[in-house]
């Protein structure tokens, strides 16, 4: 499939990545339909401009009208649906989606699958502490990273869109990875972060702090402010890569825990300089992407 403006893109689940990805798509011309729980969340959508049309139901005949669906659902509420509707999905059509997840889901939805459609798995790595459509904003993509992830039954074409799809929004990187890698990678700089974020929050009763706190510790626990319903069920299905990231950093974190213990300096410091070291190279990448 190759996108352009007569290609009918339909959002499923209609939170804030979909309604970004409303957003962005509709803002460069395409015709955008999506499909929501609520008919509230449609209303809304339909009178900000985010979408042309949609529905608060299964509708078959509306179904069967688009070229590319997106799916921005729970993922179990992704494979439920595949499970129940795709008959209704026009053929050749092509499927993606924004989990942050692929193993548990890529696999599943690829095996189940029409023989005459095809899913090819895609994630931004991009979002805001906030949920919900009025708080979509197809700004958060820019500079972003976008991650397709293919396996050995997409079709080159497919890949192509999908990263077309990605470049069309304002992705700054299309990277592909395996969804193997991709789990590993986002079990790491994600997960492992979210779960550091919650920990620190839950450890210590903090109200009382807040008039003393400096940007180090706003910084470290922004992204503590989470949606349990999601998260929990991302950790959860990437559990076995997501441990492993976890040993990893309670490794470490032990490490420096008992160097102070021991008034060990030499360890203290030689751990404090291999991570000024690494934090360079983020700096040198934010800094060639803003030049």
């Amino acid at each position: 499939m190759k996108l352009d403006k007569n290609t009918k893109i339909l959002i499923l689940g209609l939170g804030l990545m979909g309604g970004s990805y409303a957003e962005s798509l509709t803002s460069h011309g395409f015709e955008v339909g999506a499909i929501a729980r609520r008919q509230e969340t449609i209303d809304y959508a339909l009178r900000e401009g985010i979408i042309k049309h949609g529905r608060a139901e299964i509708d078959p005949e509306y179904i069967g009208q688009f070229d590319l669906l997106n799916f921005a659902m729970y993922p179990h509420a992704f494979v439920e649906w595949i499970e129940k509707y795709q008959q209704y999905i026009k053929p050749n059509a092509l499927i993606t989606d924004v989990t942050g997840v692929k193993c548990s889901i890529v696999y599943k939805i690829q095996d189940m699958l029409r023989p005459d459609l095809e899913f090819i798995g895609a994630h931004p790595m991009a979002g805001r502490e906030c949920s919900g459509v009025e708080n979509a904003r197809m700004e958060i993509f820019e500079g972003a990273n976008y991650i397709v992830t293919p396996t050995d039954k997409n079709t080159p074409e497919a890949i192509e869109t999908c990263k077309e799809l990605g470049r069309i929004m304002g992705f700054r990187m299309i990277a592909e990875l395996t969804p193997e890698k991709h789990d590993e990678m986002i079990g790491f700089l994600s997960q492992l972060a979210h779960c550091i974020a919650v920990s620190l929050m839950v450890c210590k009763d903090s109200h009382h702090l807040v008039d003393y706190t400096g940007d180090s510790f706003r910084d470290l626990t922004r992204i503590a402010k989470i949606n349990d319903e999601m998260w929990s069920e991302l950790f959860l299905l990437n559990r076995d890569e997501l441990v492993k990231q976890m040993d990893l950093f309670s490794e470490k974190f032990e490490l420096l825990r008992n160097s102070i213990a021991n008034g060990d300096r030499e360890t203290i410091r030689r751990m404090m300089r291999l991570s000024t070291e690494r934090r360079k190279y983020f700096d040198v990448k934010k800094e060639d992407d803003e030049s």
